[in-house]
């Protein structure tokens, strides 16, 4: 059963068509990859499913309802939720502080409440927040600021905030961007294991061999159309993908 369903997505920018008749499909639980060289139209179509821009034509439908016309913090509301390429977090606060935050707002609809001035308000769900740092192995690190740690364990802080929401799709944004070889690896790792299969992930990433790893589907844009979609093992050896992007024959 698809959780997504975009079709017929089109958007151009000045003349330009950054997105051109894109049909998605993406099942209940699995994991899928968009990849693309550059300029494919991979980060223009996550703003679309997104809300934060509108296409020119075509529908998204998320567990059987539409998503275009609705602004973004209504799209997130629909538990949808997005991790960028930069980590989006609180530098000066702790991790458990970062997280409750996250835990406050999932359960009171938003950031209405002035919980960052009183910080009282954070201590009934320092419990939760602990379990889901301890989730993402950051347990060693509760009362730290944010700001002192690595990329990777960022990346780890980002998703456990994101995770706080219960989002039952989750958009990653070239989730090992700038880290090293372990980082990577460890980060391929936790998303494995992310809610046992009970949260969508729908991943653009630039690592062939995370993606081929990771990924239950694989959709490969190319100038802002889709030109393959299918298994890793189909797109690996698909003649026009190694073509378009991975430079000649995949081992």
């Amino acid at each position: 059963m698809a959780l997504l369903e975009v079709s017929g997505i089109s958007k151009g920018f000045a003349g330009l068509r950054a997105l051109d008749d894109v049909n998605l499909r993406v099942e209940t639980g699995s994991t899928h990859a968009i990849i693309g060289p550059n300029g494919a139209g991979k980060s223009t179509l996550l703003n679309v499913l997104t809300g934060i821009i509108a296409p020119d034509a075509g529908q998204v439908m998320f567990d059987g309802r539409s998503l275009l016309d609705l602004p973004p913090h209504e799209v997130n509301q629909r538990v949808i939720a997005r991790v960028f390429q930069t980590p989006a977090i609180f530098p000066e606060m702790s991790l458990v502080e970062n997280v409750a935050i996250a835990v406050l707002a999932a359960r009171d609809g938003g950031f209405a409440a002035n919980f960052l001035q009183h910080p009282r308000e954070l201590l009934p769900v320092r419990s939760q927040a602990e379990a889901m740092l301890d989730d993402v192995g950051l347990s060693a690190h509760l009362d730290g600021d944010a700001r002192h740690l690595s990329r990777g364990d960022k990346r780890r802080l980002e998703l456990a905030i994101c995770l706080a929401h219960r989002p039952r799709l989750l958009l990653l944004d070239e989730p090992t961007a700038g880290m090293s070889n372990r980082e990577t690896w460890s980060t391929v790792d936790l998303l494995r294991r992310i809610a046992n299969g009970s949260t969508t992930k729908l991943i653009i990433e630039h690592d062939m061999d995370v993606v081929f790893s990771l990924s239950d589907r694989i959709t490969v844009l190319h100038q802002g159309r889709v030109i393959a979609e299918g298994a890793p093992e189909e797109i690996r050896d698909d003649a026009s993908v190694q073509e378009a992007y991975l430079g000649g024959a995949h081992p």
